[in-house]
């Protein structure tokens, strides 16, 4: 540990001795240093909105409000505090000859981070705030820990996310990324139950990882007896209430991939999936449009989403281009066709592609160069369709192209915010699929997907033709909150563990 920080924790050390005194001192005059509730009548906010024209003297009806006290500016006799609540941060001022000498004492004893409730009439200072002249309080809850004061200053940036109690106490900017993040969610909710679509739950712990080519996380069920793996997507189970006859169903939730972890990338993740039958991936490029279009404008006014230092446009109409067709445009690289197996390994030479595995397919080799080479020039929304059918064992084969898949990705700031299929309904077609992923699972792949006897065993059934979607909620959330890595829309993401301070440079 580096002198710097020693003296630090020592300092934080002395504060907590200090607090923990107080505390004990609390209990001893006979006070509930942790309260078992509050009446509130009114919060910051609305106190800021109702009494914009309050004159500078006390009056009108008295208020009750409790939150976090933040700031502290003593002048012997009589203090300021800034508290905050959930609505916002509104002044408090405490004068001795208004609550008297040994109530005021232990007024101003309170330490930054402690929670109260104040009662109080309110008043405009001299310099235009409003403030609340408190008259009596009642501690809630001691702070025994110091709030950093210059939280933004840490160097440790991940500190943040392993204490987002603090961050979101102290960070206003923070609380308003995750207020963004429920009110969206719940606008796409809103968006799909008006057009008829009903929200269902499956299984998070699964019998075999399907849905979607990963690699799972494997746990075990003791009473069963047998390895169960946490879902990779929720894309099987939707599709069997399709065949079910639901029709248009989905489901927001969390899926888990073993894989790394980088800024739009996390193994644990929210995604919408919905499915509709009697529908294609046509049908989805406009329905996800419209979906995206219309939540962000409904939550932020505006089509316009500020990122870093570009503006990205969701208003409609979004750029259509084939893969090829984006290799060729967007990445200026002049490549063959699907069958141009020979032709396609050159330009991968050429280019310099990274972390190549040996035998790959044309199809596959369309994507890598798309995947390393295209995708991070795409800034705007952008719909990249016609998929080679090797990556796409789910969809439909394309009409009048059946080395294609009638499959499409949206990127945005280059990287992917959305998948659609035609979702392929033909359990002998499905099989064959299967049956060439189980290949490559003998062959070391552990993110071919798995056979799937029971989905095969529903398809015969018959599921009628049918549009699927999945949209990456995080990313979108990183957008329109302009936030720079995932892990800043996620409350608490998973961190490598901490070393003990003793093992820390």
């Amino acid at each position: 540990m580096t002198g710097g920080n020693e003296a630090q924790a020592d300092d934080t050390d002395r504060l907590v001795r200090i607090r923990l005194e107080k505390l004990n001192e609390q209990i001893s005059r006979g006070e509930e240093p942790f309260a078992y509730s509050y009446q509130r009548n009114t919060d910051a906010s609305s106190i800021k909105a109702r009494y914009a024209d309050a004159g500078h003297e006390p009056g009108g009806e008295t208020v009750r409000i409790a939150g976090r006290i933040m700031v502290i500016r003593d002048h012997g006799k009589s203090c300021f505090m800034n508290l905050k609540d959930r609505s916002g941060t509104i002044q408090l001022y405490g004068r001795m000859d208004v609550m008297g000498e040994e109530r005021y004492r232990r007024f101003s004893s309170i330490d930054a981070g402690d929670i109260v409730g104040v009662e109080g009439n309110v008043f405009k200072t001299k310099k235009g705030e409003i403030t609340v002249q408190v008259n009596s309080f009642t501690p809630l809850a001691k702070s025994l820990r110091p709030l950093p004061e210059k939280y933004h200053g840490l160097k440790d940036i991940e500190a943040r996310y392993r204490m987002r109690y603090v961050d979101l106490a102290v960070n206003d900017s923070v609380m308003d990324t995750f207020i963004a993040r429920a009110r969206y969610i719940s606008l796409v909710r809103q968006w799909l139950d008006r057009r008829g679509y009903i929200e269902v739950e499956t299984p998070v712990l699964t019998p075999m990882p399907s849905g979607a080519m990963a690699r799972p996380f494997r746990t075990h069920y003791n009473y069963l007896d047998q390895d169960f793996f946490l879902r990779i997507a929720t894309e099987l189970y939707l599709k069997r209430l399709i065949v079910g006859g639901m029709e248009k169903v989905y489901e927001i939730g969390k899926d888990f991939r073993n894989e790394d972890m980088d800024t739009t990338h996390n193994p644990e993740f929210t995604m919408l999936e919905l499915y509709e039958a009697y529908s294609d991936y046509r049908d989805m490029m406009d329905l996800t449009e419209s979906l995206v279009s219309d939540t962000v404008f409904s939550l932020l006014g505006t089509h316009d989403v500020v990122y870093g230092d570009r503006t990205i446009s969701f208003k409609p109409p979004w750029r259509r281009l084939t893969m090829t067709d984006a290799i060729r445009e967007i990445g200026e690289i002049e490549i063959g066709g699907p069958s141009d197996r020979e032709e396609l390994e050159a330009a991968a030479r050429q280019l310099k592609l990274e972390d190549l595995k040996e035998g790959l397919t044309a199809g596959e080799l369309i994507a890598e160069i798309f995947d390393q080479k295209v995708q991070p020039l795409i800034v705007q929304p952008t719909f990249v369709y016609d998929y080679p059918v090797e990556i796409s064992p789910l969809a439909k084969r394309r009409r009048g192209n059946s080395m294609l898949a009638e499959r499409f990705e949206v990127f945005v700031n280059g990287f992917e915010i959305a998948n659609a299929f035609s979702e392929l309904n033909s359990p002998i077609e499905q099989r064959q699929n299967f049956e060439a992923q189980a290949v490559r699972r003998t062959k070391g792949d552990e993110e071919a997907h798995p056979m799937d006897e029971d989905y095969i065993n529903a398809l015969e059934y018959g599921m009628p033709p049918t549009g699927g979607l999945g949209v990456g909620i995080d990313r979108i959330i990183m957008l329109v909150t302009n936030s720079t890595s995932i892990k800043d829309v996620m409350l608490f993401p998973q961190l490598r563990p901490r070393l003990d301070t003793d093992d820390r440079e």
